[in-house]
């Protein structure tokens, strides 16, 4: 079954042209069949982008999957029009005494701050703690996977040198676990984060299981509550250009931005970027929806706690 969003968002017709098979609330309802509710709490400036780089790998399941965007009340994104936000999102305090078979909550461009001199911190450690008795499962990317080990777990950040910026390798600790069943030995994902968490705080604490790390960009997955939350510290939802805008943006900033690794064709700017985790990007939405939501979660979604 396809992804169920409103009708008039602007990510049906872009995913139309890549043949990814999404339908609008109207159709959706002829369907006899209970959906996965996901919230999805969007806190990346360029909101359109990611909300089709997330409904594109969503959709990628035969779930009917019913898609609810949140917003802060405490946060007035500048970078998306306003117009969007007020047509296609609700607030948290509209949901927060609602229950979701998934929440998913994405990066923010506030990672080189101190997690409690974020202006909407309060805010998002209410929806973290309101997550653990009304959501089944929550995956947390980027930003978000540190923002939720640190208040939830004591898992500390730490600054790095230079950008963590590229496609890198990763293996696999848990090859048995469910997230990554039909993943390759060896498989890429995109990085593009000031920050890192690191393996020996995790191993600190006996809830947290490291499920992938990458030897260039250090831990990758973690899981805790056996499902109910997932930590993603990379971007694998990434549109294949999305690397390649950054830098660019970058340059025009004159910020102090290296080439993504193992990204462009003979690592050149001027040749087009090489795909190499599109396929595991689609088996880790669809095994976290099938596995850790669906298989999971009670019919009666009132019955989560």
């Amino acid at each position: 079954m396809p992804i169920k969003i409103p009708d008039k968002l602007p990510a049906i017709e872009l995913l139309k042209k890549e043949n990814i098979f999404v339908i609008g609330n109207s159709r959706a309802i002829q369907q006899d069949i209970r959906p996965i509710r996901i919230a999805l709490l969007n806190l990346m400036p360029l909101k359109i982008t990611t909300e089709t780089d997330l409904v594109r790998v969503l959709s990628n399941s035969p779930l009917q999957v019913e898609l609810d965007l949140i917003s802060l009340k405490t946060h007035t994104s500048k970078n998306t029009p306003i117009d969007h936000i007020k047509e296609f999102y609700i607030e948290f305090d509209q949901i927060k005494n609602q229950k979701y078979d998934g929440l998913i909550i994405t990066g923010a461009p506030v990672e080189q701050l101190d997690f409690e001199d974020v202006d909407y911190w309060n805010e998002i450690t209410e929806i973290l703690d309101w997550a653990k008795t009304h959501v089944t499962s929550s995956l947390f990317i980027c930003w978000s996977a540190q923002a939720a080990l640190y208040h939830y777990y004591g898992i500390p950040k730490y600054p790095l040198d230079k950008k963590m910026f590229g496609a890198f390798q990763h293996t696999i600790n848990e090859p048995l676990n469910p997230l990554f069943r039909g993943f390759d030995d060896v498989f890429y994902a995109p990085h593009s984060r000031h920050t890192e968490i690191r393996c020996e705080d995790i191993q600190k604490v006996p809830e947290l299981t490291i499920l992938s790390e990458s030897v260039e960009a250090g831990v990758y997955a973690v899981l805790a509550r056996d499902g109910r939350e997932v930590f993603i510290t990379g971007h694998s939802e990434y549109a294949p250009e999305t690397l390649d805008n950054e830098y660019k943006r970058d340059i025009l900033k004159n910020l102090p931005i290296e080439l993504p690794r193992n990204y462009y064709l003979d690592n050149n700017s001027a040749n087009p970027p090489i795909i190499r985790w599109r396929s595991h990007a689609n088996l880790l939405f669809s095994n976290w929806l099938n596995y850790y939501v669906y298989q999971v979660t009670p019919y009666y979604i009132e019955s989560i706690d």
